[in-house]
């Protein structure tokens, strides 16, 4: 795919694909940083394609190979429109800024709708360069389809179909199919982020909001490994493969914590487990981001949804790592958490019963509020450091096609000594 367009084929009626966004045309200076990062996104997504992209004036324009049908035309909006950063996604054509041209291409614009009965035209001008106003526009373009569809009728308020044209920088788009996107700011616009991720129905829900604010995501899921199964795991991998589809998702780590869980359990006093096993978690977790250089620790928590969810036990959590931790549905109840699973497509992967990490050891009567001295005298029996240096030398990792994440440099570094010996 290349972003550059001969400017013989400027006037070429052409089918495209036109990306839509909101929040990006709100940035400053910096605003053709974030575009850049989403035309690498979109590329990353259709890297098998023969598409070409070109930056077009507040739009990304998709240019699809000749002869390409509607049908294909909708299909790469359809699988593009849940990549962070893209408002709506519209199914067209690129045609001359010449009336008789606009009216031929409007035509088959209205006609690849099929089943209609009502239209309107919304047209839109975006430079004075073109001597026809937004208003008259709409009117010719408007005239010419009730020549072509008398059998049609022009319905201002909730038509069949909309028609948009849209002239811009010497061409016109043209489209009646446009779908929504998800919004955002582009995957790799914030940096990267660690997100604990478990086979339940929140964390992925978190990641996946992260992920809309720009952060490339690296999952770390702790297993209860030797003491539970590995289905969490199997389970953690599809939620991966499902996010990976919006190329927000780069890597996993698996980190199997099963052995130091009972050894807290065996020593620690019972209410206190859970603190501690989070404890411990997020210390992994950040030497995971430390080694990515990431910049904050993402969980799925919401307050009071559980026991180890209360202000008093996530300010103890909060204090066992010096980075900042992100807990995007904090404030949000299960039904809203929910509802999001079941849009991004996690729900059914995470309905699934699977004994994991959260479930191992549990107390009859976790502690609610718990005090820092009280949690600190706890470890001092406990090797909570070692135990973290131990389980990030062992974890186990699954990469994913994520167009914004780079390998550590540490990593970078080693694989380049490798080619070179």
């Amino acid at each position: 795919m290349t972003d550059i367009y001969q400017s013989n084929e400027r006037q070429t009626r052409h089918r495209v694909c036109l990306v839509h966004y909101h929040e990006i045309g709100l940035k400053g200076h910096n605003r053709k940083k974030f575009e850049q990062q989403l035309i690498q996104n979109i590329e990353g997504i259709l890297k098998d394609s023969d598409i070409r992209i070109r930056r077009i004036s507040g739009r990304i324009c998709l240019f699809l190979p000749d002869n390409s049908s509607f049908n294909e035309s909708c299909a790469i909006a359809d699988q593009i429109a849940g990549i962070p950063g893209i408002a709506r996604v519209s199914s067209g054509y690129r045609c001359a800024q010449e009336l008789e041209e606009m009216y031929e291409t409007a035509c088959m614009a209205l006609r690849d709708a099929k089943d209609f009965y009502t239209f309107k035209v919304q047209a839109r001008r975006n430079h004075t360069d073109f001597a026809i106003d937004s208003m008259q526009l709409n009117q010719l373009v408007g005239a010419a389809l009730c020549r072509a569809f008398p059998d049609k009728k022009v319905a201002m308020k909730n038509p069949d179909v909309e028609v948009r044209v849209e002239v811009i920088q010497g061409s016109t788009y043209i489209y009646g199919r446009s779908i929504q996107g998800i919004g955002g700011l582009p995957v790799g616009s914030a940096g990267k982020a660690v997100c604990l991720l478990s086979s339940g129905i929140d964390s992925p829900v978190a990641t996946w909001r992260i992920a809309r604010r720009g952060a490339t995501c690296i999952g770390v899921h702790f297993s209860g490994r030797p003491e539970t199964s590995s289905t969490s795991e199997y389970l953690v991998q599809d939620i991966a493969e499902v996010l990976e589809k919006t190329g927000c998702f780069a890597r996993l780590y698996v980190v199997p914590i099963g052995t130091y869980q009972r050894e807290i359990s065996a020593i620690a006093p019972p209410e206190l487990r859970v603190i501690l096993y989070r404890r411990l978690m997020f210390r992994i977790a950040e030497r995971i981001a430390i080694h990515e250089g990431a910049k904050a620790l993402v969980t799925g928590e919401s307050l009071g949804q559980v026991a180890s969810q209360t202000m008093d036990n996530m300010l103890v959590v909060n204090q066992s790592v010096s980075l900042p931790i992100y807990r995007p549905l904090i404030g949000f109840d299960k039904i809203e958490i929910i509802d999001e699973a079941q849009q991004l497509g996690t729900f059914d992967i995470s309905s699934q019963d699977a004994p994991d990490c959260c479930t191992l050891f549990m107390p009859r009567n976790p502690e609610t509020h718990a005090k820092l001295f009280k949690v600190l005298e706890a470890e001092n029996d406990l090797p909570m450091d070692q135990w973290a240096d131990e389980a990030f030398s062992n974890v186990e990792t699954h990469l994913y096609t994520c167009p914004s994440y780079k390998l550590p440099r540490s990593e970078r570094k080693a694989l380049k000594d490798q080619s070179h010996n």
